[in-house]
């Protein structure tokens, strides 16, 4: 789907408050409530959008340290099996695969150091996983939400 000059403003006025009105919206991007409505209903059903959610401090549930940990795998490892592995842990905000050396890299937040290498543990046990690297965030510089150019 190609997305116009007016979808994006949407959807930047979206991330920026999920709970913002129609009306709200119209204001910020120069459209009635209804003509927002209508945008955001076709976003939603083509997939453009794929949800709403709210955006906790992790701090607040305890969760004070996070990680990044590199994965090198065995052989063909699949995304869908590493995708699988890390996905049941719930310490796992995030992972992708990248380019370079390392497989897939993982985003981890947990309570602790020894919470994280506890985490980092259990998922180097995986049959696949030859080894890992990790770092430890001291502290975040920026961080936000998505931005739409």
């Amino acid at each position: 789907m190609e997305l116009d000059r007016l979808d994006r403003a949407i959807i930047g006025a979206l991330i920026d408050d999920a709970r913002a009105t129609y009306a709200e919206i119209g204001q910020r991007v120069g459209l009635s409530a209804s003509a927002v409505k209508r945008r955001v209903d076709r976003l939603r059903a083509t997939g453009a959008i794929t949800g709403f959610s709210a955006r906790v401090e992790p701090r607040v549930l305890g969760w004070t340290t996070e990680a990044y940990v590199e994965l090198y795998c065995r052989g063909k490892t699949s995304p869908a099996q590493i995708a699988t592995a890390v996905g049941r842990h719930p310490e796992v905000v995030s992972a992708c695969t990248v380019t370079g050396e390392a497989d897939a890299l993982v985003h981890i937040q947990a309570t602790d150091v020894s919470h994280v290498e506890r985490v980092i543990e259990r998922i180097a046990a995986e049959p696949f996983v030859v080894r890992t690297k990790s770092a430890i965030v001291l502290s975040r510089l920026i961080n936000g939400p998505s931005r739409i150019p």
